[in-house]
């Protein structure tokens, strides 16, 4: 789990927008972390203690004592790994600017000595509005990170600027900034992912059906290692979920080919795309016409971008490449582990239920001059993160 041991204080002020709360505190403890929640007195109008302390594990604070316990704001702001308050109402942010102190989740603002994070939410024109901005510029002052608003519709019933993030942005936001491994820092990841598209006229294309589901898993994985990751990727709909991740769409093998070359220098390779072995000799200018009973394209081979990589593969570069096989699936894998001089060759299979294209699942076998090791059928994501910790380890 990605926050396992972690410790957050989620602070909740009075906001339409508390609700999501609710959903952001379960993908925090779903995610391993423990969490303890504050709230302020007007954010018990829009959202109850009670399902926020099924949710947490823990008790709900919200004001100094309850039935005689003193509440230490001191130890809260001590004890937590990032303290972030989502939603940020615009009263609580006036006051945080100005250092009062009237609540419980004030006081543990002014004392805690961890990072702190908000999320506001509000309408349009007092997103917009000049005290706001002062305010937000003065917490900024004092080292509070602020999640940016989203565009959307609000609880005014008009649609603009002031929506608070939504919980799953959130969650990325805090996994990112504050979350994230320095095993692989100042090292550079180069991935790629994703089919290509080779055109034959304006309209149709020769392409295959990868998702790119695997190669993005791989990048995020690294990722959360502490990389500087490059995701030189396909056309696909798959989007990195951390801002970090450099992306550079391509679309044909030649542009992959390109954007690879000049990211070559990475200091880990993995060549996840399922780039075409083939691309037509000619484009048609005009889309092709369905005339004749008999219709062919000549070919020529694309560049074999792993195999460039692998010729020029410096000392301790690390090189590892996907091979996706229906027939003599061993045999053809650990022959591109030799032709291609690559570190590892990873063996995908369409022969395996539930892996290959466009699953969410995959199974693989890693082949390598140290042997082979196999991963049973998994979700794409603790594939990656397996095959990541496979890499290192092997490096």
């Amino acid at each position: 789990m990605i926050l396992k041991d972690k410790k957050i204080l989620l602070g909740i002020t009075g906001s339409i927008a508390a609700y999501k709360s609710m959903l952001l505190l379960r993908l925090l403890v779903k995610a391993g972390a423990d969490v303890k929640v504050i709230m302020t007195p007007a954010a018990k109008e829009f959202v109850a203690a009670l399902p926020l302390s099924v949710l947490s594990k823990n008790k709900v604070l919200i004001d100094w004592h309850e039935q005689y316990e003193w509440n230490n704001h001191v130890e809260l702001g001590r004890w937590a790994d990032v303290f972030l308050i989502a939603p940020l109402s615009c009263n609580t942010l006036s006051k945080m600017a100005t250092g009062a102190c009237d609540n419980l989740l004030l006081a543990v603002y002014l004392s805690a000595t961890c990072p702190v994070a908000v999320a506001p939410a509000m309408d349009e024109d007092m997103w917009h509005h000049a005290a706001v901005k002062k305010n937000i510029a003065e917490i900024k002052d004092q080292h509070v990170t602020v999640i940016e608003v989203q565009k959307g519709e609000l609880a005014s019933g008009l649609f603009g600027d002031g929506r608070m993030a939504e919980p799953e942005d959130i969650f990325n936001f805090l996994v990112e900034t504050y979350f994230r491994k320095d095993i692989l820092k100042g090292q550079k990841v180069l991935v790629s992912a994703g089919p290509t598209y080779e055109a034959i006229d304006p309209v149709r294309f020769i392409g295959n059906r990868s998702s790119g589901k695997m190669g993005f898993a791989i990048a995020k994985a690294f990722y959360l290692q502490g990389a500087a990751v490059v995701l030189v990727t396909g056309p696909t709909h798959e989007k990195p979920i951390y801002q970090g991740i450099t992306k550079i769409q391509t679309e044909t093998a030649e542009d992959m080919f390109q954007a690879c070359a000049i990211h070559a220098d990475a200091d880990i390779v993995v060549m996840s795309a399922a780039v075409a072995d083939y691309t037509p000799v000619s484009v048609a200018d005009q889309k092709i016409k369905k005339s004749k009973d008999v219709f062919s394209i000549e070919l020529t081979k694309t560049k074999d971008i792993l195999k460039y990589i692998g010729t020029q593969k410096r000392q301790g570069q690390y090189v590892a490449g996907f091979a996706l096989e229906t027939e003599n699936e061993m045999e053809n894998a650990a022959k591109k582990l030799v032709e291609k001089n690559a570190d590892c060759i990873i063996l995908n299979s369409l022969n395996d239920a539930g892996a290959g294209f466009e699953k969410d699942s995959n199974k693989v076998t890693v082949i390598s001059r140290k042997g082979n090791t196999n991963f049973e059928l998994t979700s794409k994501t603790e594939l990656a993160e397996n095959l990541v910790n496979y890499i290192l380890a092997d490096r």
